[in-house]
């Protein structure tokens, strides 16, 4: 016994004097952006190794986009059972891997990266799981079939989330973004409508869902201007920005009655996958998880 009355365990890992200490034979996983600091990833994963008592860790990878490439390539040879991917490598990670899945092909962007033991690296796109089961669990009453869908923006999380809602059967899809061009190229890739930047607003007139896919509204960018006055009463709305927890659509739909669902459990549960697939555990996405996370965002201020 030591002096402090616990022993080690044999791999010297989840010893109740050294919470969260890992052994040398601890699987690596990390995630890879540029840059990475303000990730919240690996606060994240942390919380699921220590909760699981899994001998692990999930590290943050600065890595510049002209390294990309070749340090993603090194990754199975140092050990690594994977990564995550955020921006800006989530698309050059298309080029970058060994085999990709439908749906990360078809959002045009990797964020999830499982490197097999022969050393191959398996690409794969978790952000539309993660939307639409923030979605079931924010907003149970919805469901896909009820009406139209308004989508605010075109980027790879929009195409994420056009692709989750015409994979649940939402009967109409409308995207408006400030390139037109932009929103026809998801529209043409999941049978959706584009709206003029300009008439967004009017395009809330019927619609059983509202999400915003840009950063507008994120802290540090311009406010998001939206006329909700031709929304339904029993729409829900969806903010994927999560910085901050409450933004100002979220707010004024409230205000006004509809349902709102934030963008934290998009980011919660998008990580589902990649834990399940390298530590072989399926975590949960539970209040204590949320609260804990939330308490790294404020730390950020």
């Amino acid at each position: 016994m030591s002096a402090r009355g616990t022993r080690q365990s044999p791999s010297g890992a989840n010893d109740p004097d050294l919470p969260g200490a890992i052994s040398g034979g601890a699987k690596l996983v990390g995630v890879i952006g540029w840059p990475v600091a303000h990730s919240l990833s690996p606060r994240l994963h942390g919380y699921w190794l220590r909760h699981h008592k899994i001998d692990g860790a999930y590290v943050p990878l600065a890595v510049r986009p002209e390294d990309f490439a070749s340090v993603l390539k090194t990754l199975p040879r140092m050990g690594f059972a994977g990564v995550n991917v955020t921006l800006p490598h989530k698309e050059s990670a298309l080029a970058a891997v060994d085999t990709v899945d439908a749906t990360a092909r078809e959002i045009g962007a990797v964020n999830m990266i499982v490197a097999t033991a022969e050393g191959r690296l398996d690409g794969r796109n978790t952000d539309a799981f993660g939307f639409i089961e923030n979605l079931k669990h924010g907003a149970p009453e919805w469901e896909a079939s009820v009406g139209p869908a308004v989508v605010l923006g075109a980027g790879g999380a929009a195409r994420a989330v056009c692709r989750a809602l015409a994979d649940a059967g939402v009967p109409e899809i409308r995207i408006a973004n400030r390139t037109i061009a932009r929103a026809r190229g998801i529209a043409e890739a999941v049978g959706a409508n584009t709206v003029p930047w300009d008439e967004r607003s009017a395009a809330l007139d019927g619609a059983a869902l509202l999400v915003n896919a840009t950063n507008l509204g994120m802290e540090g960018k311009p406010s998001l201007e939206l006329d909700l006055t031709s929304l339904p009463a029993g729409a829900v709305v969806n903010d994927i920005v999560y910085n901050p927890i409450e933004t100002g659509m979220l707010k004024a739909a409230a205000a006004r009655g509809n349902v709102v669902v934030d963008g934290l459990g998009m980011l919660l549960h998008q990580a589902r996958p990649g834990f399940a697939a390298w530590f072989g555990t399926d975590p949960a996405v539970t209040e204590g998880l949320r609260a804990y996370v939330l308490r790294g965002l404020a730390g950020r201020g």
